[in-house]
């Protein structure tokens, strides 16, 4: 019985160790926008992957002049219900991230080192990628608060096919990224 609570114990010490800076109110800003930015390329690439002629219907039925009635169809991909689905386990995609160190720059962004389902990417040298299990579950962590707070600006955001969603959800929105860093990706 007293290794049982030693382990229980010792599991309550990580979990603070983990989450400490979030209980302290403390943002780490440089994870929160990479995280963010992870988050909006997880979505995007989700969206993307959606057959564009698939579609589903909402609201009410709409009366034609002529009388008939048509369903109101809108594409699936962007749709509020397609959305809240990827947001059951876009967080968990979070486990193919890291944080990597530019060689060059020493800039630090948290970057996709595993590929995606059919998705060929570049050589990458894992020698820059700093992987840490901690780590992991803190991507996981900050992931589920961003989601869960910025659930109907994401909605909005995809829903409505904006550009630049990267920089709108996490420097104008949320202000968790610095403005004048913008993402790579201009789709985004």
């Amino acid at each position: 019985m007293g290794s049982l609570r030693c382990w229980g114990v010792a599991l309550v010490f990580a979990a603070m160790l983990v989450l400490y800076p979030q209980v302290r109110g403390v943002r780490d800003a440089e994870l929160y926008c990479g995280v963010c930015r992870a988050l909006v390329d997880e979505i995007d690439w989700a969206v993307k992957k959606v057959d564009p002629k698939k579609t589903i219907q909402v609201g009410s039925f709409r009366i034609s002049p002529d009388g008939s009635q048509k369903p109101n169809e809108i594409p699936y991909a962007r749709s509020e219900t397609h959305l809240l689905e990827l947001f059951e386990n876009v967080c968990s995609n979070m486990d193919d991230y890291a944080l990597y160190v530019d060689p060059e720059t020493q800039k630090k962004t948290y970057m996709r080192f595993a590929p995606r389902d059919s998705e060929k990417m570049s050589a990458i040298d894992f020698k820059n990628f700093k992987f840490d299990p901690e780590n992991s579950k803190s991507l996981k962590f900050v992931c589920e608060s961003i989601v869960e707070e910025y659930e109907d600006e994401i909605i909005s955001l995809f829903a409505h096919a904006a550009g630049h969603v990267a920089d709108k959800l996490c420097s104008e929105k949320s202000e968790m990224c610095d403005p004048s860093i913008q993402t790579p990706h201009s789709e985004l």
